[in-house]
C-alpha cells in the first residue's frame, strides 16, 4: 500500500512539475522575450524591414535582393546569390557548395568577372572578389566599398548624375567595422539604392 501511495505521490509531483515547466518555459519565457524584443529592439525583432519614401516595405536590410531587369544599369548590384534557382530566395538559403577548384565555379566566376568589367568599364583584374562570388548564405545584403565604388560611373551615367554625387552616396552608406575592429567595412545595397532613388 505504501508503494502505491508513493507511486501516486511521485506521479503527482511529476505532473505538477511538467505543468509548471510548461507555463514558465512554454508561455511566460517566450512572452517575456517577445515583449523585450518589441519594446527595446522593435525593428530588429520584426525583420529589420526597410520602407521607401512612400512608406511601402521594399525589403529587409538583412536580406539581399536582385536589382536586375531592363533598368539594371541605374542601380547598384548585389553580390551573386546561390540561394534558390533565381537567387536571393530566403527559403533556400545556401552557398553553391562548390570548392575553389571546381571547374563550374571557376567558369562562372570568370564569366561574371568579364561581364562586370565590361559593364562597369574597369579592368577584369580590378573586379573585387565579392562581385563574382556568392556568400555562404546566398542572402548577404552588403557589398564591399570597393565593389560599390566600381559601379559609380555606370550608375551615374545611367541616371545622368555626376560621379561625385553618386560617390558621396556610397561614402555616406559605408558602414565601418563593428566596434572599430570586427569585420570589414560594408555597404548595404538596398539602403544605398533607396538613397539613390531619392536623389533628384
Amino acid at each position: 500500500m505504501a508503494s502505491v501511495r508513493s507511486t501516486f505521490r511521485s506521479t503527482g509531483v511529476a505532473i505538477r512539475l511538467t505543468l509548471l515547466s510548461t507555463v514558465v518555459l512554454g508561455v511566460a519565457y517566450p512572452l517575456a522575450v517577445w515583449g523585450v524584443g518589441q519594446a527595446a529592439f522593435h525593428d530588429q525583432a520584426n525583420g529589420s524591414m526597410v520602407t521607401d519614401s512612400s512608406g511601402k516595405v521594399v525589403g529587409s536590410s538583412l536580406i539581399g535582393q536582385s536589382f536586375d531587369g531592363k533598368d539594371a544599369d541605374r542601380w547598384f548590384q548585389s553580390r551573386p546569390s546561390a540561394a534558390g534557382e533565381k537567387g536571393y530566395d530566403a527559403n533556400a538559403s545556401s552557398g553553391s557548395n562548390l570548392g575553389p577548384s571546381n571547374p563550374d565555379l571557376t567558369k562562372a566566376v570568370e564569366e561574371r568577372r568579364a561581364a562586370l568589367a565590361k559593364a562597369d568599364g574597369v579592368s577584369a583584374a580590378d573586379v573585387p572578389a565579392d562581385a563574382v562570388t556568392a556568400s555562404g548564405s546566398g542572402l548577404d545584403p552588403d557589398i564591399s566599398p570597393e565593389y560599390a565604388l566600381q559601379q559609380v560611373s555606370r550608375v551615374a551615367s545611367a541616371r545622368g548624375l555626376s560621379a561625385d554625387a553618386v560617390r558621396k552616396l556610397v561614402d555616406d552608406h559605408t558602414e565601418s567595422r563593428q566596434l572599430g575592429f570586427l569585420g570589414e567595412p560594408v555597404v548595404n545595397v538596398l539602403e544605398l539604392n533607396l538613397a539613390l532613388a531619392a536623389t533628384r
